[in-house]
């Protein structure tokens, strides 16, 4: 078993990719990518999506006034969040990005009980995360100038995403 470790060990340390550099960027796939699939449904109506007039009316109907100016802002955030999100670049960024936008989707939905907050809730926790572990090695940030993670980039990131839904939910 020993062995079995040291020789994983040495295989990842000549490579510099490991487990979590793959999980990493699978999760930023997953995420990002169902990200930017639902801001295109909103925006575009791709994917069966109802596109930006209807959803404008919804967002209309869920009190965001006016319902096209906060559903541009909600499909253009998810679609920028989740981009950065898919690229690993500006990682702690996006994880703002998408996070603000997710607390007010859980907010929109909230009275439909957790079947209706739920997708948005674990796109929120998930933001969060990647804001702080960061992208990985298989990532436009890994080893740039401007690669931030850790908990200072993290609580920053949640902090700006905490405070851009409030003030989204403040001036709707």
């Amino acid at each position: 078993m020993t062995a079995t470790v040291n020789a994983t060990a040495r295989a990842t340390a000549s490579n510099g990719l490991g487990g979590t550099d793959i999980g990493l960027l699978v999760a930023r796939l997953g995420f990002g990518g169902g990200l930017v699939v639902h801001a295109t449904q909103k925006l575009f109506g791709w994917f069966n999506g109802y596109g930006l007039d209807a959803t404008a009316q919804g967002f209309q109907g869920m009190g965001y006034d006016p319902g096209k100016f906060f559903a541009t802002l909600a499909g253009l955030s998810e679609l920028t969040g989740g981009l950065l999100l898919m690229l690993g670049l500006l990682t702690p960024l996006a994880g703002a990005i998408a996070l603000g936008t997710m607390i007010n989707a859980v907010h929109a939905t909230w009275s439909g009980g957790f079947a209706m907050w739920e997708l948005p809730a674990v796109y929120a926790v998930a933001a969060a995360a990647f804001a702080f572990a960061g992208p990985g090695r298989l990532s436009l940030d890994s080893g740039r100038p401007w690669q931030r993670q850790g908990l200072v980039w993290g609580a920053g990131a949640v902090a700006l995403g905490v405070v851009a839904a409030l003030i989204t939910l403040a001036v709707k």
